[in-house]
């Protein structure tokens, strides 16, 4: 192997954060995957500093494409966040060192004419633009960004709604997206009812990807102020397709061939820190005032919130023994066996 070869090797080589919240174990098998880190629109040639799995990344735009780097310069250590981008480059505002869209320094302003070694490079990560997101993995080489394929279906309404902050870990989050149970009592106020609690029997599949699951209740999908538009014993199917480590796809069918699609996309900034993107698309009410379903989404993630960022442990317990378990939990069960088979230990905490 030459050089160049054996330094674009190395360009994607991440050390573990020295504070890390996570356990090695866990971090290297997290880092393999493929998050959202923010929206396309938020990133332009204004660098701006992010986390992800306790790393931090620097994100610009270079001529139109969006780079994601390692947050670091490697001269004296100070985040190139704080600098700017001049032509191709971003400059570090402490001795104005620059590197290329690819890495590589391009400039060491107090030797001009200086030979730079091309071993001063920073960490270049890849980037995918999908579903109005930016996609980036740590050490990950396949892509595995789970599907959404009505977004680029022209039936179907795109909408996406600003991401949500939690003070909680992304399995916890994940796994009350996947709960049927809590509707009754946690969303009151926004969809479900106190009186509806009951929870019918449904059955979850193993697939290749993850988790295939049908569910079917009387509990309506339509706000408060809505519910009078329901057919009278309106059945609702609601389909979960679970992607681990932390994305699902829900699936509810609405009246009259109605279909919404929403992506949960649970970022883990750190282990008990989560950046939550929700990306949707429907076939219906093409025309509503976008403000309108941007509100119902923050009152439900709101609402889920608040139980997260209270629940102990915080971390989502893998040893099905650590907690009790009902019948409505057969999806939570199986998502936490798959997390565990994927090698996140028992005490996992993200």
């Amino acid at each position: 192997m030459n050089e160049s070869m054996a330094i674009k090797k190395k360009k994607r080589v991440t050390p573990m954060p020295k504070q890390c919240t996570f356990s090695a174990e866990d971090w290297t098998v997290l880092s393999q995957y493929w998050y959202p880190v923010a929206t396309i629109e938020e990133v332009t040639e204004k660098p701006i500093g992010i986390k992800l799995l306790d790393v931090h990344l620097v994100l610009y735009r270079v001529n139109g494409k969006i780079i994601v780097a390692r947050d670091l310069c490697l001269h004296r250590g100070v985040p190139l966040s704080m600098g700017w981008v001049e032509g191709d480059d971003i400059v570090c505002p402490y001795h104005g060192f620059r590197y290329g869209p690819e890495g590589n320094c391009t400039s060491i302003p107090a030797h001009p004419d200086a030979k730079i070694s091309p071993r001063l490079c920073i960490t270049i990560y890849p980037t995918v633009e999908r579903y109005g997101l930016v996609w980036t993995s740590l050490a990950g080489e396949e892509e595995n960004i789970p599907p959404l394929e009505a977004w680029d279906d022209e039936e179907y309404l795109n909408i996406l709604p600003p991401f949500i902050d939690i003070a909680g870990s992304a399995g916890r989050q994940m796994e009350g997206f996947l709960d049927v149970a809590h509707f009754a009592w946690v969303h009151s106020e926004s969809f479900a009812d106190r009186n509806n609690a009951f929870v019918p029997s449904y059955k979850v599949d193993k697939t290749d990807y993850g988790l295939h699951v049908e569910y079917v209740s009387t509990v309506s999908n339509y706000g408060k102020s809505q519910q009078h538009l329901e057919p009278p014993g309106f059945k609702w199917l609601r389909v979960f397709d679970v992607y681990p480590p932390f994305a699902a796809r829900l699936t509810v069918h609405f009246p009259n061939n109605g279909k919404l699609f929403i992506l949960n996309c649970a970022s883990p900034v750190s282990a008990r820190q989560t950046r939550m993107f929700s990306p949707m698309a429907r076939n219906f009410d093409k025309d509503a005032p976008i403000e309108d379903t941007y509100e119902f989404n923050l009152q439900i993630f709101n609402e889920d919130r608040e139980m997260v960022e209270n629940q102990k442990p915080e971390e989502l317990p893998l040893d099905l023994q650590a907690e009790a378990h009902i019948a409505a939990d057969k999806t939570s069960i199986n998502y936490r066996q798959i997390l565990r088979q994927m090698g996140l230990g028992e005490n996992y905490t993200s």
